[in-house]
């Protein structure tokens, strides 16, 4: 039985909140969304639909909401823009508008002469004025102030964040005349032997150094490194952060904190103690976030009962009071994860608000702890931008790029803390795709688009300036989601879920204006099914899109390297896929046969992408830079060589193609089931590789030279 069509009045009711009611999946089949999902998500979004009737109601009242504010929420344009504002008042009441510059100073804002029929709204006549922003106000954060000459319309809405951010972000001088190669990994793989069971900020300067200095390498893009669980059990994928605001002290280099040669002799023996134990987890076939971090947390406690003097006490106190009460905030949930665990609904219900007086008198009373966490995140700053620093003067242009997740683990805490700008009842995720052929759910709670716009998009702004601080750039995962995010109804499959439209000129417009005040490049990984119309939009804004040649196809055939986009980080795989040499041995459909996530019989898949190997390897015969029925490692040569003649700005050679890997870093779609994100770098046997084992390697010459176009 087909399941119930939405009436039309629901269809314009979704339509109004950004609701998709019908899309184009993968295969270009249309597909409608079904009633239930509709007013499942509308519910999410705080709008009853669950009758007719109070769809009907629910309609009149969103044509009426922008009439209950004197001023919108928030307003965001681009440099040079002149914007109308519509401004509401009882009709007959006077008004003007001010801007209040973020750098100091006010500017007056023009009515425009426009006459609009007034509005009847719960029985007061309510009039609409209208403004013209100028045009010449300077980049940045600014607030549009309302003088009345009688009260607002409702309370609190005659402010209004005003956000001017550049056209575009401008490519760095060095991308501008013949762009930039490098090396792209998974942080946590990467294990020297003085590793403490993860790969951490000291193992990626050598690492950086290491690629600067013998293959020119220009940056190295790394996975997310935003915050995990304070406790076990720590979550293993750093696309599900509990935080993506603040960062992992897992990363930390615990070697490099100033204060631990101030350690007693006592304390000092059971730091060297606990660094051996945490050294023997370098050798484990998998990686042990929960034994790492209990050994370093032990450590970093040792460290902090040294105590800050001198100028280290001042630099912290000034990072405690620029990031406020988002940094307090969060390192009060720590405290609290490390009382009661990580899931905090299963806390007593006392502190499931944050703003609760019993959150308050905890940490009053538990001050070390949460004094504690903030002390680890300023030494994350402190060594993130030592390394930056530091990268650079190793001669990379860019030094680190980071990677920007999608969103955060439903019981984290950004969950607790912003919860007023997520939306429950609903978990992220992709609809059914050619390699997720059941789709994905990513249980992540999406932004809700109101929320954010309400609180000045300052959710948005402070996570994306944490990742661009001290960095050469910034990947965006799934860019798409800053235009639309796949919405999955709790308890149903993904398959059930539907997209909800988010405002992209301010998402983008914010990102570009952190971007362009840090200097850095704006990657976007804009893989899968992204209209054609968002890769323009992204185009225009100088952010860049993402190439893997896996992906790359043009009547049935490879595109070719001269085809690439010019504004674009292209690589031969990513971390989605198994290690080129992994994927030549078709290792994703052993994979996905092995957890029974094929849609069509296992000997179709092979035969399907055997086929599209096929064509790989004719095209780079064609080129001349493949010898018919050569093997793997000629193979993966000729696809560098490929990826060299591109005219991309961007060109990444995976760490793990570097080193023969041939083992998924993660298989989309799975939990349990494979050992995502836990695969420590390894050689093409499976053995687990040193990070000095690992620059060793002849390939990676071989790699560079070959995507240089030698």
């Amino acid at each position: 039985m087909s399941p119930a069509a939405p009436s039309d009045a629901l269809v314009a009711l979704a339509h109004a909140h950004g609701v998709a009611t019908d899309f184009h999946d993968w295969k270009g089949t249309h597909t409608l969304i079904s009633d239930a999902t509709l007013r499942t998500v509308l519910g999410a979004l705080g709008v009853d639909a669950g009758t007719e009737e109070s769809v009907a109601a629910a309609l009149a009242e969103a044509e009426n909401r922008p009439w209950r504010r004197t001023l919108p929420a928030t307003v965001v344009c681009r440099e040079g823009w002149t914007p109308w504002i519509h401004a509401h008042v009882p009709d007959g009441g006077g008004i003007s508008l001010t801007v209040e510059l973020e750098g100091g100073g006010t500017r007056e804002v023009p009515q425009v002469d426009r006459w609009v029929q007034p509005r009847n709204i719960d029985g007061v006549q309510i009039g609409e004025a209208t403004f013209e922003l100028p045009g010449d106000l300077p980049l940045g954060w600014h607030r549009i102030v309302a003088h009345l000459d009688q009260p607002a319309v409702t309370p609190g809405t005659d402010v209004s964040t005003l956000v001017v951010t550049p056209a575009r972000v401008e490519l760095p001088e060095v991308l501008r005349h013949g762009g930039a190669t490098g090396l792209m990994t998974q942080l946590y793989q990467v294990r020297s032997v003085t590793s403490w069971g993860v790969g951490d900020l000291g193992d990626l300067w050598d690492l950086a150094s290491w690629a600067a200095a013998d293959l020119g390498a220009e940056f190295v893009l790394i996975n997310p490194v935003h915050a995990a669980e304070p406790v076990a059990p720590m979550e293993e994928s750093p696309y599900l952060p509990t935080t993506r605001r603040f960062i992992n002290p897992i990363y930390l280099r615990l070697e490099g904190i100033p204060e631990l040669v101030r350690l007693g002799v006592a304390a000092r023996a059971q730091f060297d103690e606990l660094a051996a134990g945490a050294r023997r987890l370098n050798s484990a076939d998998t990686i042990d976030r929960d034994a790492a971090w209990t050994a370093k947390k032990a450590a970093l406690d040792l460290i902090h009962d040294v105590g800050l003097d001198g100028h280290r006490a001042r630099e912290f106190d000034r990072f405690r009071q620029r990031e406020g009460e988002g940094l307090a905030t969060f390192a009060t949930w720590c405290a609290l994860a490390e009382r009661h665990g990580s899931t905090w609904t299963q806390w007593p219900a006392e502190y499931h608000d944050p703003a609760s007086p019993a959150v308050a008198e905890f940490t009053r009373t538990q001050a070390d702890r949460v004094h504690f966490h903030m002390w680890l995140q300023w030494l994350l700053e402190g060594q993130l931008g030592e390394l930056q620093r530091e990268t650079k003067a190793a001669g990379m242009s860019l030094g680190i790029v980071h990677d920007l997740a999608v969103g955060v683990h439903p019981e984290g805490a950004d969950s607790w803390g912003l919860a007023e700008a997520l939306t429950k009842g609903v978990t992220v995720g992709a609809p059914p795709d050619q390699f997720n052929q059941l789709g994905q759910n990513w249980s992540q709670p999406p932004w809700h688009p109101e929320r954010l716009a309400e609180r000045g998009y300052e959710p948005f702004r402070d996570m994306v300036r944490t990742v661009l601080r001290d960095s050469g750039g910034i990947r965006v995962d799934h860019v798409i989601g800053l235009f639309r995010l796949w919405w999955i109804p709790v308890g149903l499959t993904p398959a059930d879920g539907t997209y909800v439209r988010y405002d992209h000129e301010a998402l983008i417009g914010i990102l570009c204006l952190e971007a362009h005040r840090a200097g850095a490049v704006v990657i976007g990984e804009d893989l899968g099914v992204v209209p054609e119309i968002a890769r323009e939009y992204l185009l225009e804004r100088g952010i860049l899109g993402t190439s893997i040649m896996w992906f790359e196809n043009t009547d049935d055939a490879p595109t070719p390297p001269e085809n690439y986009r010019e504004l674009c980080l292209s690589s031969v795989t990513t971390h989605d896929l198994p290690p080129t040499a992994g994927f030549l041995s078709l290792e994703h459909v052993a994979i996905r046969e092995r957890l029974d996530l094929l849609t069509r019989p296992v000997e179709e898949e092979r035969a399907h992408e055997e086929q599209s190997i096929a064509k790989v390897r004719d095209a780079l015969v064609g080129r001349g830079w493949l010898e018919p029925g050569a093997g793997i490692p000629s193979v993966i040569e000729a696809m560098h060589r490929w990826l060299g003649h591109t005219p991309s700005v961007l060109r990444a050679i995976s760490l793990s193609d570097v080193v023969g890997d041939r083992r998924a870093i993660n298989q989309p779609g799975t939990d349990d089931e494979y050992p995502n994100w836990r695969l420590p770098l390894s050689g093409p046997d499976g053995t687990p590789l040193s990070l000095e084992e690992a620059t060793k390697s002849e390939l990676a010459e071989v790699l560079f030279r070959a995507t240089a176009g030698d």
